[in-house]
C-alpha cells in the first residue's frame, strides 16, 4: 500500500505540477473524475450488472447545466450509427461490414441505465444511441464537486470491433469501452461524439473497480490488483485501482497464460495469451517479451519516462488497440507482425494515452505521431538499421496526395469520405508531419521538441498548435506556416530544378506549400557541395554543415543562385525527407 500511495502522489505531481506550461492558455484547466464501480459478470450469458459512483470536479470557469455519458456498447445493435455507416460507406472496415445488422438479441451489445442521481437526488436522462443525455436538476458551479450514482445493466456484444466476447481467436472477453463513461468537457465545450467507428477521448481521473467473475478466469488490464481475489462459491472478486488514467480496460479468459518480465528501472510487463495457440505463435509470444522490454526503454528514453508501475500486452480484440496501461492484440501472427503491432500500440501509450489528444478531432496527432516513433523504435531493434525508417509513411502520403480524394487533417475522424483516406491521412501523413518537421528544423531539434512536448503536455490533451509552438520554443523559428499548409490544407510540396547554366542554378516552386530547400550540387570536376536555402517566412535556418545562401520568399516562383564552380548536376532533397510529391523534377 505504501508503494501505491507513493505512485499516486507521484502521478498527481506529474500530471498537475506544471499546468500553466500549456502554451495556448495560461489559465489552463481540465475536468476530473473519480470512478468507483462494482461489476458482477455472468460469463454464461455475457451480461453484467454495474453500480457506479462518480465524483465529478468542475474545474472549468463555466456553469454546467447538463452532462453526457458514452454508452459505447450500444453501437453493436442493428440500425446503430456504426451499423448504418458501415453499410453505406464505399470501403467498409472488413471486420464490421454488415455483421452488426445481423446480430440477434442475445448477441447485441447494450448498456441500460436503470437509475441515476446527482448528490442523492434522481435526475432525468435519455439514451440517444451511444450517448446518455443528462439534464441536471441543479447546475454544477465552477469549482464544485458533484457525485453521480448509477445502476446499470449491460450485455457484451459478439466481438465485432475492438470490444466483445468470443473473438476470432476464442478470447472470451475483450472489455474495452464497456462502462458508462463521462464525456470530456474543455474550453471547446462538450465532446459527446457518437461511437461510429473511430476512437476516443476521455477525462483524467482515478478508478476503483471491483470485478466479480467466474473464479476460473484469468483477468488482466488496467490498474493494480489490491491483494488476493476473494472467492465466494464459483466466483471471485478482484479489486483494481488506477490513478490518473482516462480509461479502464480488462480482458479475461480461462486459458490465458500469464507471464511477467521486469523492465530495468521501469514497469513490470505482463503478457496474457492463450495456451491453445499453435506452437510457433506460442514461441512468438515468448520472444516478444524481451523485445517489449527494449521497446519500453526506447520510448522512455526518446519521448519521456513511462509513469506507471505496470504494462500489459493481452491477446484479445480484433487487431491491435491501445488502452490504459495495456494493449489488446490478436495473437495468431508471425513474430514480425506481433512485434510490429506491439511496438505501435505500446507507442500509443505516449502519443495517445499520456498526451491524450482528442482522437476524433486530431486523429493524426494520435496515429501519425505513434507511427513515426514506433518506426524509429523498430528500426533501433534491427541488426541493420535503415537510413530512413519512415519511407513507408512517405509512400502512403504520396499515394493520398495524388489520389484526388485527400481531405485536410482538420477533418473529423468520422467525416472522412473513405476509410482508406482516413487511414492514409491519420497514419501516413500524420507520421510525415513529424518526420518532415525534422527536415525543417533539424533532427536534433526534433528530438528536443518531442521530449519537451511530452514534458509540457502529458496528461493535458494537447492541440495541434502545441507541438508547433514547442518546436518554436526549441528553435526560435516561426513555424505556423508549416501547421497551416500541411495539416489544415491539402496544399502539396513540389520543387524542381528549372535550369542549370555554368555556375548558375535556377529552381522553381511548382506546388503551393513553402519549404526550405536542401540541395546537393555535383561539379564538373566530380566534387560535390551541399547548399541550404532558408525559407524567408521561417525567420531562421536549421543547424547544417551545408553552405547557406540567401533565403527564398514563398511568393517568388523561381530562385536563382550561383554555385562556386561549374555545375554538372543538381539534386533537391537527396535525403528524401521533404514530402515532395513529384521527385521527377528534383534532379537535373
Amino acid at each position: 500500500m505504501k508503494r501505491l500511495l507513493t505512485t499516486l502522489l507521484t502521478l498527481s505531481i506529474f500530471a498537475f505540477g506544471s499546468e500553466t506550461v500549456n502554451a495556448q492558455n495560461h489559465g489552463y484547466w481540465q475536468q476530473h473524475v473519480d470512478y468507483k464501480m462494482e461489476i458482477d459478470m455472468n460469463v454464461n450469458n455475457y451480461q453484467y450488472k454495474g453500480k457506479q459512483t462518480l465524483v465529478y470536479t468542475n474545474n472549468s470557469p463555466d456553469v454546467l447545466n447538463r452532462v453526457y455519458y458514452h454508452l459505447y456498447f450500444n453501437a453493436f445493435q442493428p440500425g446503430s450509427e456504426m451499423d448504418v455507416r458501415s453499410l453505406t460507406i464505399q470501403d467498409p472496415d472488413g471486420r464490421v461490414k454488415d455483421r452488426i445488422s445481423k446480430l440477434q438479441p442475445d448477441e447485441v451489445g447494450y448498456i441500460k441505465v436503470n437509475t441515476l442521481s446527482q448528490n442523492g437526488t434522481a435526475i432525468s436522462y435519455k439514451t440517444v444511441g451511444t450517448v446518455l443525455e443528462v439534464a441536471l436538476n441543479k447546475s454544477i458551479q465552477p469549482g464544485e464537486k458533484v457525485t453521480f450514482e448509477m445502476d446499470f445493466d449491460a450485455q457484451v456484444p459478439v466481438q465485432i470491433r475492438r470490444s466483445g466476447r468470443n473473438n476470432a481467436e476464442g478470447v472470451s472477453l475483450s472489455m474495452t469501452q464497456w462502462y458508462p463513461k463521462l464525456a470530456e468537457y474543455d474550453f471547446e465545450g462538450w465532446h459527446a461524439d457518437p461511437y461510429i467507428g473511430r476512437e476516443f477521448h476521455g477525462v483524467w481521473g482515478d478508478f476503483d473497480v471491483k470485478l466479480s467473475i467466474d473464479k476460473d478466469y484469468v483477468v488482466g488490464g488496467t490498474g493494480y490488483l489490491q491483494g488476493e481475489p476473494k472467492v465466494n462459491g464459483t466466483k471471485k472478486t478482484m479489486h483494481f485501482v488506477a490513478a490518473n488514467v482516462h480509461d479502464f480496460t480488462w480482458a479475461a479468459d480461462k486459458d490465458y497464460i500469464h507471464d511477467t518480465m521486469q523492465v530495468p528501472n521501469g514497469p513490470l510487463l505482463h503478457f496474457y495469451y492463450k495456451k491453445d495457440l499453435p506452437e510457433d505463435n506460442l514461441q512468438s509470444w515468448k520472444d516478444l517479451q524481451l523485445a517489449t522490454v527494449k521497446l519500453m526503454q526506447f520510448f522512455s528514453e526518446n519521448v519521456g519516462k513511462y509513469p506507471y508501475d505496470q504494462y500489459s500486452v493481452i491477446q484479445g480484440g480484433d487487431g491491435g488497440m491501445e488502452y490504459a496501461m495495456s494493449t489488446l492484440i490478436t495473437g495468431k501472427r508471425s513474430y514480425g507482425s506481433l512485434l510490429g503491432v506491439t511496438a505501435h500500440e505500446l507507442a500509443h501509450t505516449w502519443f495517445q494515452f499520456l498526451l491524450a489528444s482528442n482522437e476524433a478531432k486530431h486523429e493524426w496527432m494520435d496515429e501519425g505521431f505513434t507511427s513515426y516513433i514506433s518506426a524509429l523504435a523498430m528500426n533501433a531493434l534491427r541488426d541493420e538499421p535503415r537510413a530512413n525508417p519512415t519511407l513507408g509513411s512517405y509512400r502512403g502520403y504520396f499515394n493520398l496526395a495524388k489520389s484526388g480524394r485527400e481531405q485536410p487533417l482538420t477533418t473529423h475522424a468520422d467525416r472522412y469520405d473513405l476509410n482508406g483516406v482516413y487511414s492514409a491521412a491519420a497514419y501516413s501523413k500524420g507520421a510525415v508531419f513529424l518526420a518532415q518537421l525534422g527536415y525543417v528544423i533539424g533532427e536534433d531539434n526534433l528530438k528536443k521538441t518531442i521530449k519537451k512536448y511530452f514534458d509540457d503536455f502529458s496528461f493535458k490533451h494537447p492541440k495541434p498548435l502545441d507541438i508547433v509552438r514547442t518546436a518554436e520554443r526549441i528553435t526560435d523559428f516561426e513555424l505556423d506556416w508549416y501547421l497551416i499548409d500541411f495539416a489544415q490544407t491539402t496544399n502539396t510540396i513540389d520543387y524542381g530544378v528549372k535550369n542549370v547554366d555554368g555556375k548558375s542554378i535556377t529552381l522553381e516552386r511548382v506546388g503551393l506549400m513553402p519549404m526550405p530547400i536542401d540541395i546537393t550540387v555535383t561539379y564538373t570536376d566530380g566534387s560535390t557541395e551541399d547548399y541550404y536555402i532558408p525559407l524567408r517566412m521561417m525567420r531562421g535556418s536549421k543547424p547544417t554543415s551545408a553552405t547557406i545562401v540567401d533565403n527564398w520568399a514563398w511568393a517568388y516562383p523561381t530562385y536563382t543562385f550561383d554555385a562556386s564552380k561549374d555545375v554538372a548536376s543538381v539534386e533537391i532533397d537527396p535525403s528524401q525527407t521533404m514530402a515532395d510529391i513529384n521527385r521527377d523534377n528534383n534532379k537535373k
